[in-house]
């Protein structure tokens, strides 16, 4: 009797066991294929406490100073001028705010997009002042709204120093360098400027393009009145000395936004600032690239403006082209502001040499 009650014991335990084990087997079974979640029925609710847990900023695009052909360096961030840079929040998806879809075919509003400006700036070497003036002008672009671009010209020699400069202005830029030597600075200045307009037309850098001189100051509004411009804008430029005390406005008269005539007169000694008939001129005397910007696509789409496609030295002197365009045709400047009331550049004249002290020049004589 008690070996049979010790073998039914046994047996029981070994049922028990199976079943156990047979049990944990279904149960490991089914759960596999249930979906891995630490949701809880109050993790909604933490999702909506959770605050924003940062804020990214997308990085600019790296800048590169490459060199082209015909050795001309170039600082190039992108082909295409980005419009302005993009800040991202980074915050958990909420379901209960999503706003509803748009309707098909709706669109969304967006600001108006701004054109590119293109300013273009010429160097001399034997201008002491050149970092100060172009330290200056930097600071002045830098509160213009984007998109920008800033092309500075000069020779080959010469760019270490400003290239540094360039990199900590905060400005996006473009620096362009020849090798060509100049007796004269009139031609070097052209020159520098088809070597800016030549970079543009080979990159088709679709925007408003201004010849900005580095000893030039800037009414801020001036920026967005030119990015208003079709073809060719023109206005006053105010050329002031101040070591021989002379205030020379050199532009067109306008009425209506149509150029009317041409002035350059000395108002020194005019306090009143009047005009009179012999003042102006059916065409300006002397063209002074400040007073003028156009439009980019001209230079390697003319016909759209009504200019034929095969002009000669068009290619090799892209300046000559612009002022040929400025002088015949006056009825395609628009004058800003349109009555070309208000000056809003101003060239100041700096002297070439620092006077020595009265003490120094005392001691020079003897």
């Amino acid at each position: 009797m008690g070996s049979m009650d010790r073998s039914k014991k046994r047996i029981q335990l070994w049922k028990k066991a199976l079943v156990h084990f047979a049990l944990c087997f279904v149960m490991g079974f089914f759960t596999g294929f249930a979906p891995h979640s630490t949701a809880t029925i109050f993790s909604h609710r933490r999702a909506e406490r959770q605050p924003v847990t940062g804020i990214g900023f997308l990085p600019a695009a790296p800048v590169e100073q490459i060199v082209e052909p015909g050795g001309e360096a170039v600082n190039r961030s992108l082909i295409e001028i980005p419009g302005s840079a993009a800040v991202a929040a980074v915050a958990p998806a909420d379901d209960s705010d999503d706003s509803p879809p748009p309707a098909e075919g709706s669109v969304e509003a967006q600001p108006p997009s701004r054109r590119l400006l293109i300013i273009v700036t010429t160097t001399r070497a034997d201008d002491r002042f050149q970092g100060a003036l172009l330290l200056r002008l930097a600071h002045t672009l830098r509160l213009v709204p984007p998109p920008l671009l800033w092309i500075v010209v000069q020779a080959y020699a010469e760019t270490p120093a400003t290239a540094a400069l360039l990199r900590a202005t905060g400005v996006m830029y473009r620096h362009l360098t020849f090798k060509e030597n100049f007796t004269d600075p009139a031609s070097e200045a052209d020159h520098q400027r088809n070597v800016a307009l030549s970079h543009v037309e080979y990159h088709r850098l679709t925007g408003i393009v201004h010849f900005a001189g580095a000893s030039n100051a800037y009414d801020l509004r001036f920026f967005e009145e030119i990015r208003e411009i079709e073809v060719f804008g023109t206005w006053p430029v105010a050329m002031v000395s101040t070591n021989r005390k002379r205030v020379v406005v050199d532009g067109p008269v306008c009425r209506a936004s149509r150029v009317e005539g041409w002035i350059l007169k000395d108002f020194s000694n005019d306090k009143r600032l009047l005009l009179t008939g012999t003042d102006m001129n059916p065409k300006p005397p002397k063209i002074n690239i400040s007073g003028f910007a156009f439009n980019s696509s001209i230079l390697w789409d003319p016909e759209r403006w009504g200019r034929p496609t095969s002009l000669p030295d068009t290619s090799q002197d892209s300046i000559k082209f612009v002022h040929e365009v400025i002088l015949e045709d006056e009825t395609k400047l628009k004058c800003l502001p349109a009555d070309c009331s208000r000056i809003m550049v101003w060239h100041l004249y700096t002297p070439r040499a620092i006077p020595l002290p009265f003490h120094h020049q005392s001691q020079a004589k003897r």
